[in-house]
Parts: C-alpha cells; sequence; structure tokens
C-alpha cells in the first residue's frame, strides 16, 4: 500500500468515526472539564507549515505557495500544485493557466477574492512533473485543514490530481467531471484543470457545463445562508 493509500484509509476511518458518534448524539469527544481544542484558522496551518522541508520539494522551490482568497469563502477551487509562476510569485494561479481560472471566476459572477484558491501541493514539482504519491501524503493533510479553517460549501476540483485526491478515486476527470459529490459539509464539482483548456480548446464546453451548475448551486446556497 502506498503512502497516499494509507493516508486514505486512515482519512475514511477517522470519518467513519464521527459520523458513528454524531448518530450516538456526541456532539464532542471530551469531558465537560476539558476545554475543546480551537478550530484551525489559515494563520495557525500556515505557522505550522513553517519552512516546510516534508518531502524533498522543499529543497527546490522558490516559495511555498499556500493558498489565497476569502478566508470565509462559500466556494473553494483546489487545483494540483504551484506552477513555474506560482513558484516565483508565491501565489496560486498566476500564469497562463491562473489567467484563465480568473476570467472562469468572473464568467460566473464572482471575483477572486470571493472565493479561496490552493492546490493539493504546496511547493512546485521540478518541471511540472505530477506530484508523487509521498509528496501528496505528507502535503495534502495541511489541504484538508485548510478545508476546515474555510468552510466551504462548494469545493471545485480542477483535473485529476485534485480530483482523485479528493474523493479517492482513480476514474478519469471525463468521467467524473458534471456532476456533483458529497463531500463533507460540502458539494464538490470535478472538472478539467484550466491548464489542460489551454492544451485542449475543446474541453472548454465541458468546463463551462460544470461551472454554471457551480453557479446555480452557489446561488441556492447563498440564499439559504442569508435566510439562515
Amino acid at each position: 500500500m502506498t503512502p497516499l493509500q494509507e493516508l486514505h484509509v486512515i482519512l475514511d476511518h477517522l470519518r467513519e468515526h464521527a459520523r458513528f458518534q454524531r448518530e450516538l448524539g456526541v456532539t464532542h469527544l471530551w469531558n465537560k472539564s476539558s476545554a475543546l481544542p480551537p478550530s484551525p484558522t489559515l494563520d495557525t496551518i500556515r505557522h505550522e507549515l513553517g519552512d516546510c522541508q516534508r518531502c524533498a520539494l522543499g529543497k527546490t522551490r522558490h516559495h511555498l505557495v499556500f493558498g489565497e482568497g476569502n478566508p470565509s469563502a462559500t466556494l473553494m477551487f483546489v487545483g494540483e500544485a504551484p506552477g513555474r509562476d506560482e513558484d516565483l510569485q508565491g501565489r496560486p494561479f498566476v500564469g497562463r493557466a491562473g489567467e484563465l481560472l480568473t476570467k472562469i471566476i468572473s464568467a460566473i459572477g464572482l471575483h477572486r477574492e470571493d472565493v479561496y484558491i490552493a492546490n493539493i501541493l504546496k511547493c512546485r514539482p521540478p518541471d511540472n512533473r505530477d506530484p508523487r504519491p509521498e509528496e501528496v501524503a505528507v502535503c495534502c493533510p495541511f489541504l484538508l485543514k485548510q478545508i476546515e479553517a474555510i468552510n466551504p460549501r462548494l469545493i471545485v476540483a480542477l483535473g485529476k490530481f485534485a480530483a482523485h485526491t479528493l474523493l479517492h478515486t482513480n476514474q478519469k476527470i471525463s468521467q467524473l467531471r458534471g456532476r456533483f459529490y458529497v463531500y463533507g459539509d460540502a458539494m464538490l464539482m470535478p472538472t478539467y484543470h484550466p491548464a489542460s483548456l489551454l492544451r485542449n480548446p475543446g474541453f472548454k464546453k465541458a468546463v463551462w457545463d460544470d461551472m454554471k451548475m457551480v453557479r446555480d448551486e452557489y446561488k441556492k446556497v447563498t440564499r439559504s445562508l442569508r435566510r439562515s
């Protein structure tokens, strides 16, 4: 079993245990005299990361790319890993693919400042190679903490690595896209990575169809939140 598979098994067990406890009416696992642990914040997660050297990518990066956007975002985008421009600037999605993502966000009536953007990996793999299982295994827990801190109601997984990691599947992105999946308290939409659109413009219609679903669900969610 690879480190990534082991991580997924552990996370599945934790989620199942938490679900079982909720069904029993247990609201927390500490006695009344114990203080509840504080929920993670983006600042505490970034502090915990520090000058991360947990995998070999720490030696080759220019900047760690943590993520950026609204810390209370209803909608979160998760990509694969920083590219060259992101590595140099320390910001996610600022290259050509980032410009396209910004246009996509604008097309559904939002701004980058309205959403939160992060990646599975915080450091650029050399030559933009695919993330390795051991890199995902040590970096993904920090992304999961970011998701917990932000508590988005909608997540868009950009590309196969984001979709595979978050959904624990190896299905092709072409088979996964086009529908929502339950992800904790959120709904998750897999779609093609913006970089794929630059290489394959024919994917643009599929992404627009996905994003129209995200736009419509976003409107429903925000209306519901305003009423509550």
